[in-house]
């Protein structure tokens, strides 16, 4: 039996990104909408890990099977760890990326560049048929750019400087970015902690 897993997001780009890494596993991979479930869902958690597993529960109590949620974030030292959990919300969910990135970038403006140290933070949890979950978590380090640059990518991708590339998040190739992306690595884990599980049910 074909398994299919299903990702509590709504985001296309994310979803791209997911289907390209999760793809060789051999499941059906849809996002929560394909799926047909839409709940309402508080992200109440004080942390990236509480908050992806607030999601995948939500969504797995309408599909059942194997459902994934992700919490991410930006986090500055800098700034206290803003915007952490809150990147999506920051400065109001209907507030543009353009106005959220050249809003860190302005509260950076008298940093040093050692001072500008920041990272994507990415949780995943996955619930599994039988309601156990498991976590992955990953991160990539970079700093905050002195303005924004790129339009690969979404959020605030064009505001972190990858210094291995010389360039930002939004302006590597999906390629690299799979290699080296909070997203991309926590998937990765992910993906191998799901052969296991789908190794187990095949034996």
């Amino acid at each position: 039996m074909k398994h299919r897993i299903v990702f509590a997001t709504g985001n296309a780009g994310k979803m791209r990104e997911i289907r390209e890494i999760l793809g060789d596993l051999g499941c059906e991979i849809l996002s929560m909408k394909e799926a047909g479930a839409t709940p309402e869902i508080e992200e109440n958690g004080k942390s990236f890990a509480e908050n992806a597993e607030i999601k995948a529960r939500a969504v797995w109590n309408c599909t059942g099977g194997i459902v994934l949620a992700d919490d991410s974030g930006l986090v500055v030292d800098y700034i206290g760890g803003e915007p952490g959990i809150l990147s999506a919300r920051y400065l109001g969910e209907d507030t543009s990326y353009e106005i959220k990135n050249q809003a860190i970038i302005d509260r950076l403006k008298d940093a040093e560049d050692g001072e500008r140290s920041a990272r994507f933070v990415c949780n995943i949890a996955g619930v599994l048929p039988d309601g156990r979950v498991i976590h992955t978590e990953a991160t990539m380090e970079g700093l905050i750019a002195k303005e924004p640059a790129g339009c690969g990518g979404f959020g605030y991708d064009p505001i972190l400087y990858l210094p291995e590339f010389g360039k930002t998040s939004a302006e590597i190739t999906m390629e690299q970015k799979n290699q080296i992306s909070h997203r991309g690595k926590a998937l990765s884990a992910m993906k191998e902690e799901l052969r296991k599980v789908l190794g187990e049910e095949n034996k």
